[in-house]
Formats: C-alpha cells, structure tokens, sequence
C-alpha cells in the first residue's frame, strides 16, 4: 500500500475540474493521501489548461515554484497533466527538467503507472531521466483512444465508472452536484482552439455507462449532474458497432460532421442509435434522484428541436443553455471557423426561446480576434443587446501556441484595443444581465443553496480581526481597515455578527442568489438543499431574496 502524499492543483474549465476529481478517486484507492497544500507533499500534480492565457501562465508559474525548490535539494516527484502536457510534449521537459512526468488528458488512467516506474527507478538508483517512455504518457499522432478499434485496449472508460465520489462537507454544495462526461474531444477545430489537438476527435460514451454513474453518484447524496463535452450536444451513440469487452461496450468515435447535416441522426434507416435528446430524457426517467440536470458546453448549429422539446417537457432538465457566440460578425465567425453564421445562431436562439419557458442563456465572447474591426465589433455589440444573455465570459484574445490562428494570422489588434473593447462589452453585457435579473423580482423560483456567500465570509473574518485587536475598526466599502487608536475600548466600532447568516446559491436556469437565514434556523443546515425563495431585489449579477 503506498501511503505517499499527492497535492494536486486544477487550472481551467470544468473538464479539467472532473479529471481532476477522477485521478484523486484513483490514487486514493491506491493508498496515495490527498493533502491541500504542496508544502511536503512527496507528488506535486497539476492538470493544466491551454485554452485560455491566464490560466496557462498560472500553472507555468506554480512548475517554476516547484522546480526551484527542486534545484535547492527538496525531495518531490514533480507531475504535469492535462493540456499543456498534450500539446509541449517533450517541450516542456527541456524547459523544465525538473519535471519527472507528463501524462495528456487521454491516457489519465496510465498515471499510476508512470508514478510507479519513477518510485522503481529512485529506488533502483537508476537514472530515470533517460527512461522518457516510462515517465511520460501523451496521445500524441498515436490517436490512441480516438479509434473504436484502439479504445478497446484502455481502462480511460473505466476511469470514469471507477470514480471514489465522497462528498465533501466543504464543498460547494455540499458535494451534492457532481460532474459526469458524456463526450470526450472535439471535432470542431476553431481556429483559436488547441483542445482538438490536446484532447482529440470526439469519442461518445455508452449510454448505459453514463446512466449507471449517475445512478452511483445519486446513491452517494449527489441531486445535481452536470453533463460535460466540449460539443455537448452532439452526443449520439450508435449501438451494436463499438467494440465490447466482457459483455459492455466501449466508447465510441462519434458521427462525422455530415451526420448533422443529413437530419436527425436517431432517425437513419437501420440505425439504432441514443441521440442527445434521448440520453438526457434517460437520465431523467431512470434516476429521479437527480433534482437537478444540466449540460454544456452546446454548439448553436447542431442543436436539435428534439432536445430543446425534451428539455421543456422534463421538469428535472435545467432550462440553462451555455452556447458560445465568440463573435457577431459574420466575417469574423468564418475566420474562427465556427461553421455558423450569426443567423443560424439567432435561429437557434429564437427556437430555444419559443419552446422553453424561462428558458436562460449564457455564452462567450473573444474580442479583438485578428484583424476585427470596429464594424465587426459593433456587430458583437449588437448581438450582446439583441440576446438575453444572463452573462457572457468575455475574453481578450491572445495567441495560443500550436492553434491555426497562430500560424495563419498576424495578432494585429493593439492590446490598448483590446482592452478599450472588452471594457465596452462588459459595460453592455451588464446592461443585458441587470434587465434579465429584474425580469424575477417578485416571483418564487427553486434554488440549490450552495455555500455562505463571500460576504458572510468576510463579514466574520473581519469580526474576527476586530475581536483580535485592540483599536478602532473602520470598514469600507473596499474591505475592513484596522486602525488602533489609542484609548480606544477593545471592539469599539467592529462589526458584530448579525441575527442572520447569507447564503448563496442557484436557479434552474444558474442565476446566483442570495439569501438571509436566521442562525436560529440553523443555515448551515441548507446547504446542499433545494429551498423555495421569493425574490425580492435584483442586481446585473445576481438575486436576492427570502426562504419560503
């Protein structure tokens, strides 16, 4: 039994949040303890994220820590996962030797492995460093988990159906919303995106596979999944071609492009398929312990009215749809190579809109994509007033390394640009959300209560302090100022805590609220709960409201 310590640190999306969760169930069953900080940790990991800059500077920083540390004699086995890995390869072994493994988001099952080939060779005294094969483990040409034939050699299936869930108190919601994969890579390749390369073609989970971890999940206290792909919705599965093992069959590589463009897929002749809509309306009939279930990440084109009816008629189906824009310019969308025009993503809007009740809308926006002029800018404006978007996550964009838009064109917008436009679309986007929020005041609306908000939070750490020092406590709106003042009574002008406690939480269609509980009440007891609130005030961020 191997009784090391491992810190691991996640950097990105939430697919990156839910391998995460996986290889911590894995190393735990394997006798590795999980602890929160690296200091003396014996496994520093980080599952790393390309797709977006900030991100990706976060994780080359932390290496850089580790690696220093390293250097001055620190015993630490020092462990890159996830896109960065992918996509650098033995890259990023020569800028940081330091690293004793890289493992890609397709072959997470094999970390065990490599973790134990490096224990062997430290403990042989044989020089590791030259044993590349056995400490790194990529996707790379091989495309190894992106052929039906191929996939039946690999546990990565088996990674998701092994998962150790044990929900975290601590956790948002109580551990009581979870994350499932139904799709695994992409097959869009945007101009701007390196996550075809990282992550490969799209490869479609078994139906049965995904009911039966919902189920488990729902076993262990979990009322909310969220269904992950990076193309959610084009999930189909089509049964009896994959290849079985032991009697279950294994994921498979999704339909091609013209499938979608052919119609409904579940409806082609001799086919027996699971399409989207299908798998969500399963989820929902076979595992009502589910109180909430929602997806993302959709692409406009492909998004059929069967799901969308589907989503209507299944109470249990959160009316939430996250279906990125990036742009509103037509000329810009091409260069992304999107697939869509603005008007087929205005139609699928309208469609949403029309068969969902309440329906809520989230997307993303990149400004100052190359070449975008102020014309194509005043397009994304007018696609931000047009839409009722409840937020869009607005992005300046930046030159991903191993992207098409790297190689094909010059980054030719000045970052003061940049910034001037994302200013201006925040401004705008904040217009937007403000009108929808207020379109809830005075109605009732169901929401996962989730956490003590930040500011309850920081209203005690500031109690705290206060009772700590003696002095004066001056609090602005900018945060707490201590300033002891001579003579002055312990406390004097500190914040005490209320009769009520804040909590936060969520709607169906992912609009934050917060609520006042009274501490009689025992607050803290609601959380991981569905609650019926009455809103009673609106911001461009959020709700507010009472318990029911």
């Amino acid at each position: 039994m191997n009784h090391r310590s491992v810190y691991l640190e996640t950097f990105g999306c939430q697919m990156n949040e839910l391998d995460s969760e996986l290889v911590k169930g894995q190393l735990e069953s394997l006798g590795y303890r999980l602890v929160d900080r690296d200091a003396g940790a014996d496994v520093v990991l980080y599952n790393t994220c390309s797709v977006r800059e900030q991100a990706e500077n976060k994780a080359w920083s932390r290496i850089g820590v580790i690696s220093n540390r390293k250097r001055a004699g620190e015993e630490i086995i020092l462990g890159v996962l996830g896109c960065m890995a992918e996509r650098d390869g033995h890259d990023l072994l020569r800028r940081h030797p330091e690293v004793d493994l890289m493992c890609g988001p397709g072959e997470l099952d094999r970390l065990p492995l490599l973790l134990d080939n490096i224990s062997r060779a430290r403990g042989s005294e044989l020089n590791h460093r030259s044993q590349i094969d056995e400490r790194v483990a990529l996707g790379g040409n091989r495309s190894r988990r992106w052929s039906t034939l191929q996939a039946a050699g690999d546990n990565l299936e088996l990674l998701d159906l092994s998962r150790a869930f044990n929900p975290d108190p601590g956790a948002r919601a109580a551990g009581r919303s979870a994350y499932v994969r139904i799709t695994r890579g992409c097959n869009k390749f945007c101009t701007y995106c390196v996550v075809p390369h990282t992550r490969g073609a799209e490869v479609h989970r078994p139906p049965g596979d995904i009911v039966e971890e919902c189920r488990t999940l729902a076993d262990r206290g979990v009322i909310e999944i969220t269904l992950l792909g990076q193309t959610v919705n084009h999930y189909c599965y089509t049964h009896g071609v994959a290849v079985s093992v032991s009697g279950r069959e294994l994921a498979q590589v999704g339909p091609g492009l013209k499938s979608f463009e052919e119609g409904n897929l579940s409806s082609r002749p001799g086919a027996r398929t699971t399409s989207f809509a299908e798998l969500l309306e399963l989820i929902h009939e076979r595992v009502p312990e589910i109180r909430r279930l929602r997806f993302v990440t959709s692409y406009p084109r492909d998004f059929s009215d069967e799901a969308l009816d589907v989503i209507a008629r299944c109470e249990r189906i959160c009316p939430y749809l996250h279906v990125p824009a990036q742009s509103g310019s037509d000329r810009i969308l091409k260069l992304m190579n999107r697939g869509y025009s603005l008007g087929q993503y205005l139609e699928f809007i309208d469609r949403a809109q029309a068969r969902i009740p309440d329906v809520s809308i989230a997307g993303d926006v990149i400004v100052g994509f190359p070449t975008e002029t102020e014309e194509d800018f005043e397009d994304t404006i007018r696609l931000l007033r047009r839409v009722p978007f409840k937020n869009n996550f607005i992005f300046k964009y930046s030159e991903r390394p191993g992207t098409v838009a790297r190689r094909r064109f010059e980054d030719d917008v000045p970052i003061a640009v940049k910034k001037q436009r994302n200013n201006r679309l925040l401004a705008v986007q904040a217009e937007v959300s403000a009108e929808v929020h207020a379109r809830w005041v005075g109605r009732t609306t169901e929401v996962l209560v989730e956490q003590v908000s930040k500011q309850e939070r920081s209203r005690g750490k500031r109690h705290s302090r206060a009772q700590a020092l003696p002095g004066q406590v001056t609090l602005t709106s900018g945060g707490a100022a201590l300033e002891p003042q001579p003579g002055a009574g312990e406390g004097v002008g500190a914040e005490e805590p209320g009769a009520s406690i804040q909590l936060s939480g969520r709607t169906p269609g992912d609009l934050i609220v917060f609520l006042d509980c009274p501490r009689s009440h025992q607050p803290e007891r609601l959380i991981g709960t569905i609650q019926k609130v009455h809103i009673e005030d609106s911001s461009a961020l959020s709700l507010s409201g009472t318990l029911i």
